[in-house]
């Protein structure tokens, strides 16, 4: 009888034991799911979507064309003095400009010129009227090259992305991810922006047709697009996978225990 007490104490002990693992265990949403510490304010949200700007650390490739002698100086020579100055395909990268944090970029002949704040179009009607007095009908072409978009959360395959041209759709973003994850909580997809050194937040949700007429569903250069989880997701990421294996393990040590009991009470 005394032996039996001793083990159902023993049972009570592991069953606790058992308990205390799981529930320590536990993961809460407020654990996983990112920017939700506060409400988004008003003045933090974006109303429109301006025209895509240049901004301090852009790169940018600029070429003149035209008569060939008279635009040579105007073009950088692609020069390769290492390894590195080869591109993918083992080409000569083409020269590049980075846009300073004054919005400034050093051209040959024209010395310091300002680009921070200028559309595309604007730049190169810019630079057209620089050229002019030295090239008869310059023709200028300006591609930003550093043009990413980065996607988080729950999507199969997040990360940054190099955009070719100057135009990306929110969904085109998401298709780069490899689409939403069946844990992804399509009501509450999260933008955030910097302007003017001012980060901006704004929603979208994905379940309505009308998401393809929010003015910010053509993206900018550096956005962040957040999927966040489902309450599925939440759900099973409370679940710790090791507590299968320590309950198994529990359970076939009180089956040992339980043999052994018995033996000593017969």
């Amino acid at each position: 009888m005394k032996t039996q007490n001793q083990f159902k104490r023993f049972v009570n002990t592991f069953i606790v034991l058992i308990l205390f693992v799981t529930v320590s265990s536990c993961v809460t949403g407020k654990e996983i799911i990112y920017f939700q510490d506060e409400p988004i304010s008003k003045s933090n949200q974006m109303d429109i979507n301006p025209a895509i700007t240049y901004k301090p650390n852009d790169v940018l490739f600029i070429s003149v064309g035209g008569d060939k002698d008279a635009v040579a100086p105007f073009n950088l020579p692609a020069i390769s003095y290492s390894a590195s100055d080869l591109n993918a395909n083992g080409q000569l990268k083409m020269p590049t400009y980075l846009i300073d944090t004054n919005g400034n970029i050093e051209y040959p002949v024209l010395g310091t010129i300002n680009l921070a704040g200028l559309t595309r179009m604007q730049a190169t009607a810019f630079l057209k009227n620089k050229l002019s007095e030295y090239v008869k009908n310059p023709i200028v072409n300006i591609r930003l090259i550093n043009f990413t978009v980065t996607v988080l959360g729950e999507v199969k395959a997040p990360g940054s992305f190099t955009i070719e041209d100057e135009r990306i759709s929110l969904t085109e973003a998401l298709g780069m991810a490899g689409d939403l994850t069946i844990y992804g909580k399509r009501e509450n997809v999260f933008l955030i922006r910097e302007n003017d050194g001012i980060k901006q937040f704004t929603q979208f949700n994905l379940t309505s047709v009308n998401v393809v007429n929010s003015p910010n569903y053509y993206l900018q250069q550096n956005d962040v697009i957040y999927v966040q989880p489902n309450k599925a997701k939440i759900r099973s990421a409370s679940y710790n996978q090791n507590n299968g294996i320590i309950i198994s393990a529990v359970g076939t040590l009180a089956t040992i225990l339980a043999i052994f009991f018995n033996l000593c009470s017969e």
